[in-house]
């Protein structure tokens, strides 16, 4: 692992992308890499270190001789594929739901339990956008003082849907703008200037949908600690790729914003951004194109007169530190 050879799986995509850019960026000791992708966009050439890598279709056998691969194509290529990437050798690192709560595949943080990636069986699954954007900041403090309670309330780009669903928030916006009435096609409802609930399933036994149990099961997980009570709601804004979330956190014992604001100020991957006086606060285009998650809005909930719970307000870049920028810092780790 030294020196691997590497594979992007969906590197046209809008992670991919991010996956080439970050591995040159930060000089990852690689031997070769390869970009595969869907059979419409094998041959495409694409820009790595000064050089052109033409884009090759995804197949079983295009995995012979590769050390590590990074999945970012969907849940369904991940089932099909990652099996075969394994078979031929590599360990695989996926950005899909896939193999997330699988019991024997470690969902990994760096930030948090980077040792969980030593147990892997081939797979090691990256975490849920919103999960990681959270997790980060909320990690330090857990250690400090278990959270016992978490409400999480997030507001998720247009990235979360990939390249497709910022380029339909872009559309809508300039059809909203002419006067003309924008076409929803990759999302339920109309983007420009509008808010909706998180467009994945519910679940009609408890009223939440896919999004907002992945943050409860995959939270619990990255924690080692089933016992979090946590509750989330899951809403799409018109923000092309910076996540964020308001988060209400109940600890074991009592605390104090200055003391929450003190562990995040020397935490790893947090950066404080929590200036009352100006109203200057965490925002997604101060998040946009960058690996940190910045935390601010740090007060006591003055609902809780036990004096142990904190209100906060985070944002992070979806396809950086959400998605790309933690794959490849699993990579790193191997």
């Amino acid at each position: 692992m030294s020196k691997p050879v590497v594979a992007i799986v969906g590197a046209t995509g809008a992670v991919g992308v991010e996956f080439l850019q970050l591995l040159e960026e930060r000089n990852f000791p690689l031997a070769e890499l390869r970009l595969l992708a869907s059979p419409r966009s094998a041959g495409k050439k694409m820009g790595f270190k000064g050089t052109e890598i033409t884009v090759e279709a995804l197949t079983a056998e295009a995995f012979r001789g590769v050390d590590i691969a990074l999945f970012s194509a969907g849940g369904a290529i991940s089932r099909e594929f990652a099996p075969a990437a394994v078979r031929a050798g590599a360990v695989v690192v996926d950005n899909s739901s896939a193999f997330r709560m699988d019991e024997g595949v470690p969902l990994v943080v760096p930030e948090i339990n980077p040792e969980a990636a030593k147990s892997h069986k081939g797979i090691i699954a990256n975490p849920n956008c919103s999960t990681i954007i959270a997790a980060v900041p909320l990690w330090p403090l857990h250690k400090q003082n278990p959270i016992k309670r978490l409400i999480a309330a997030t507001y998720q780009a247009a990235s979360g849907a990939g390249a497709a669903g910022m380029a339909e928030l872009e559309a809508s916006t300039r059809a909203y703008l002419a006067g003309e009435t924008p076409e929803p096609k990759v999302f339920p409802h109309v983007y420009a200037f509008n808010l909706f609930s998180h467009n994945t399933k519910i679940d009609p036994a408890n009223g939440y949908n896919e999004e907002e149990l992945k943050m409860v099961k995959e939270t619990r997980k990255i924690f080692g600690d089933a016992s979090i009570r946590i509750s989330s709601t899951c809403i799409r804004v018109p923000v092309l790729r910076a996540h964020a979330i308001a988060l209400d956190v109940e600890f074991e014992r009592p605390t104090t914003p200055d003391e929450v604001r003190a562990l995040l100020a020397k935490a790893p991957g947090v950066r404080v951004v929590d200036d009352p006086v100006a109203n200057y606060f965490p925002m997604p285009k101060d998040a946009s194109g960058q690996g940190d998650i910045l935390a601010g809005r740090i007060r006591a909930d003055i609902s809780d007169p036990s004096g142990r719970s904190v209100a906060l307000f985070v944002a992070g870049d979806q396809l950086l530190k959400g998605a790309a920028l933690n794959a490849v810092q699993i990579a790193e780790l191997l």
